[in-house]
């Protein structure tokens, strides 16, 4: 803490996180300081090259060196124009003052010009770096006639505009480098997911050949010989048993249609679902149950209609009860209530009496109850499915669901 109490370590902090943050302005900043630090101490490059009858004061080269120093706010949008600019007040810093700082403006807009450029326009980036240096040292040689002098210029000259040429253009193939890797691996994602949808759909044909070769085989044989048996007799009224053999054709005959549909969406990918039952097919489902010899009651007082999610809901889990009271309490008497109440949609389905299923090997599992279960929660809601163990209804089979109507799924 300071003398005030303030906290000094967060002005630390904030102080190094501003230095730390790039920016054009900062660089110029420090190029205008290194140009007047050069002007104080009299830094320079070759007085050789001056055109001036007499040496000047190195004040002068601030002259060409501070518009120079602007060019760093230009160097990321424009760096091949910039490094042309930034060399054109090199050359006339070199001829006039000989200044420092344009020379490092030169070296630092090479590197990012070649950071910038492609790996083709590089290559002439090259050239024109050998060039200049061919330059300098010619005017060098033209100047004093020393080859020695000359060849230490050239190598100079080389050596710096090359290190910077060199470090700009590792940068930039690293990053190609990475931008290649990365659209590798994009490729090899898509490769993958592509396998992934390939394997899909061939398994997919694998269950729709078994689907179509055993199980529509034995439904459609069920349909056909529940026919054949209906075929026999006069018109009398229709028998208990005759009854009972409509309802095993119409089912089977669903079954068929449900199976060939299923079939055609496994060879399809998925596309074009058939869209499941809602709360308009329950009385359709009522009378098909009827047919099974199940009396059905239906109450329907939700009213204006739900959100597809939920209405979908109500329409399996009808489903799935009165199947189950068709399967497993033949001749019971069964209640739907649907009812609208400010927690959501309340669907109560009500078995009561009916017969005992007598064949063991076609008893449930519990996974079509299970499922719906889970498609409640889902939804935000809850189902329950169970024996009513008190009151006047006690042992009556009963499913009760509640769903929400505020779903956004």
């Amino acid at each position: 803490m300071g003398r005030n109490g303030t906290d000094t370590s967060a002005g630390s902090r904030r102080t190094r996180a501003w230095w730390r943050t790039p920016s054009p302005w900062k660089e110029l900043l420090g190029y205008v300081t290194v140009a007047v630090l050069s002007a104080a101490f009299g830094f320079r490059t070759w007085d050789l090259f001056s055109l001036l009858p007499e040496p000047v004061s190195s004040w002068w080269t601030l002259a060409p060196g501070l518009p120079a120093c602007a060019l760093v706010l230009t160097k990321r949008r424009a760096p091949v124009a910039s490094l042309i600019a930034a060399t054109a007040f090199f050359v006339l810093d070199l001829l006039t003052t000989s200044g420092l700082i344009t020379f490092i403006l030169v070296l630092d807009l090479l590197y990012t010009a070649a950071v910038a450029l492609p790996a083709g326009r590089r290559s002439r980036l090259l050239g024109a770096v050998a060039a200049g240096t061919a330059v300098i040292a010619a005017s060098a040689y033209a100047l004093t006639r020393d080859a020695g002098f000359t060849v230490a210029i050239g190598l100079q000259m080389g050596a710096v505009l090359g290190t910077g040429y060199w470090y700009g253009t590792a940068v930039a193939q690293s990053q190609e480098l990475v931008e290649l890797h990365r659209r590798r691996a994009e490729d090899a994602a898509l490769l993958a997911e592509r396998d992934r949808v390939e394997a899909v759909q061939r398994e997919r044909e694998h269950m729709a050949r078994e689907l179509h070769d055993v199980v529509a085989g034995h439904v459609s044989a069920v349909a056909i010989r529940s026919e054949a048996a209906l075929s026999v007799g006069g018109s009398e009224e229709p028998s208990p048993e005759r009854r009972a053999l409509h309802a095993v054709r119409d089912a089977s005959l669903d079954a068929h249609t449900a199976l060939r549909s299923m079939i055609a969406v496994l060879r399809a990918g998925g596309e074009g679902l058939v869209t499941p039952p809602g709360r308009e097919t329950v009385p359709e489902l009522a009378a098909q149950a009827r047919s099974s010899g199940v009396e059905v009651a239906v109450d329907d007082r939700v009213g204006e209609a739900l959100p597809a999610p939920v209405d979908h809901a109500v329409g399996r889990i009808v489903q799935e009860a009165l199947a189950n009271a068709v399967r497993h309490a033949a001749g019971s008497s069964v209640q739907v209530r649907m009812e609208r109440k400010e927690d959501g949609v309340h669907v109560t389905v009500t078995s009561r009496g009916g017969a005992p299923l007598r064949r063991p090997e076609l008893s449930g599992s519990g996974l079509g109850l299970e499922l719906l279960g889970e498609r409640a929660r889902a939804l935000g809601g809850t189902l329950t499915a169970g024996a009513l163990q008190t009151g006047p209804e006690a042992g009556d089979w009963e499913v009760r669901a509640v769903l929400p109507l505020d779903v956004t799924v």
